[in-house]
């Protein structure tokens, strides 16, 4: 018997969650050096990882400190229609695993709507794979143009039948399930380690064992496929590196229900950290250890490069604004996307160019970020210029304020939000666009003091 679901999970919203009447445009409020303690939601990328793996697994789970989010939303929604029971406290999820045993759809029923989530569509294509018969996904208009050929074709070598019917290997698509015989298969993850994770998760369900070889030994964002083999072990399977380009899985007894903790979004943390670094003062996120695995916390390394002063300890992380101007920076960031958002309005305060470096995977992401960091940046006085990987920032004499457009990007919210720290007339189009990671994020800004 499935256990009941509250509103919030039986009736998704979609991504932008309020009427057109409700205030269009958020105006940032100018402020001085901060002294503030925040707290920061559960990770949504493991929060994403541990709530499918309690799906898959043997018995209950408990999870506790699960992001609430437009994202998770789409994921709790798609698992209860494949016939997993799951009941919400707030943060605190009660999961009654499946043993990799799931439903498929009926003739002519909704697909499976997985709205602007790219996660959610990357690791629920695999999952819809075990499911007893077919399940068909499809999303918004932007997830239409969001490649997913490449997890698809290393599904069918590994035995899975999937249409994509969608134009130029993106969504809809229909999994016919049935299952995984497994085997060695090769993955293209030049455009985005999901694919890697996506495949990982499922693998232990596969009727034989699973060996990924990276084509041509290439992996972005290959912190996140960390991650997943983390969350992977907590729940009772071991994979990992046998090379730098070979994956497999070391057990296949499937996974096991159990209590897990979601520790804080590093990629969260990412903007109040920069707000330190924008404003000066000193911003502190409760709750984070130093020593997390998250992508995202190397920013703490990039800060500290352009002059920021930077403390870990075992259950926080603080950044205190620099002595002088901040310095300008080129790096590589091809191994935390998420946070090149903010790390580009940083820039736009350090005294000379910066230039962000290996990061085509922007362009298909909630949207072609790179292109818009240009334009927005430009917008407040900046030279900036996109090229096919990267992105230079040269801030102008002469900065001033701008209404921003995010373009249905809760990224671009949160990233020129920080903008308005020092600049006055900074406003952020379309607000609620954060409600796909952090419904919360503008309360919290608007603490910082």
């Amino acid at each position: 018997m499935l256990l009941d679901l509250p509103a919030w999970v039986l009736e998704v919203p979609p991504p932008l969650a309020f009427p057109m009447s409700v205030v269009q445009r958020k105006l940032i409020t100018r402020r001085g050096a901060l002294n503030a303690s925040v707290s920061v939601p559960g990770s949504k990328s493991i929060s994403n990882r541990a709530v499918l793996l309690a799906a898959l697994a043997r018995g209950r789970s408990e999870l506790t400190g699960v992001l609430d989010s437009d994202d998770l939303r789409v994921m709790a929604h798609a698992l209860q229609a494949l016939g997993v029971p799951v009941e919400v406290h707030q943060d605190r999820w009660l999961i009654e695993g499946q043993a990799g045993r799931l439903h498929g759809q009926k003739a002519g029923v909704t697909p499976l709507d997985v709205q602007a989530s790219g996660t959610a569509a990357r690791f629920l294509t695999a999952v819809a794979t075990l499911a007893e018969g077919p399940v068909r996904l499809d999303g918004t208009p932007r997830m239409r143009q969001r490649p997913i050929n490449d997890l698809v074709d290393a599904l069918r070598g590994l035995g899975a039948q999937i249409d994509i019917e969608g134009e130029r290997g993106c969504p809809p698509l229909l999994c016919h399930g049935g299952g995984l015989a497994g085997g060695a298969v090769t993955v293209d993850a030049s455009r985005s380690s999901q694919y890697v994770s996506a495949l990982l998760l499922v693998t232990p369900y596969a009727r034989n064992q699973v060996t990924l070889q990276l084509r041509d030994g290439v992996l972005v964002s290959r912190p996140y496929v960390d991650v997943t083999l983390g969350v992977m072990e907590a729940f009772g399977i071991k994979a990992g590196f046998a090379d730098e380009r070979t994956l497999t899985v070391h057990s296949s007894q499937g996974y096991q229900g159990r209590s897990y903790q979601v520790e804080p979004d590093a990629s969260t943390a990412a903007y109040f950290f920069a707000a330190a670094a924008i404003a000066g003062g000193r911003v502190c996120v409760e709750g984070l250890p130093g020593a997390s695995r998250q992508a995202d916390m190397a920013v703490l390394d990039l800060l500290e490069r352009m002059g920021c002063h930077i403390d870990r300890n075992s259950n926080s992380c603080a950044v205190t604004g620099p002595d002088h101007e901040l310095q300008p920076i080129v790096v590589d960031m091809n191994a935390m996307p998420d946070a090149v958002l903010a790390m580009a309005v940083v820039a736009l305060f350090a005294k000379g160019t910066s230039r962000i470096e290996n990061v085509a995977n922007l362009r298909i992401k909630e949207s072609d970020r790179l292109a818009a960091l240009e334009t927005e940046l430009r917008k407040l006085g900046a030279e900036a210029h996109a090229d096919e990987d990267s992105l230079t920032i040269t801030p102008g004499p002469n900065l001033h304020g701008a209404v921003i457009d995010t373009y249905d990007d809760h990224r671009m919210a949160m990233a020129f939000s920080l903008a308005g720290l020092r600049l006055p007339g900074v406003e952020i189009r379309d607000p609620q666009c954060v409600s796909k990671s952090f419904p919360g994020y503008f309360d919290l800004f608007d603490t910082l003091r």
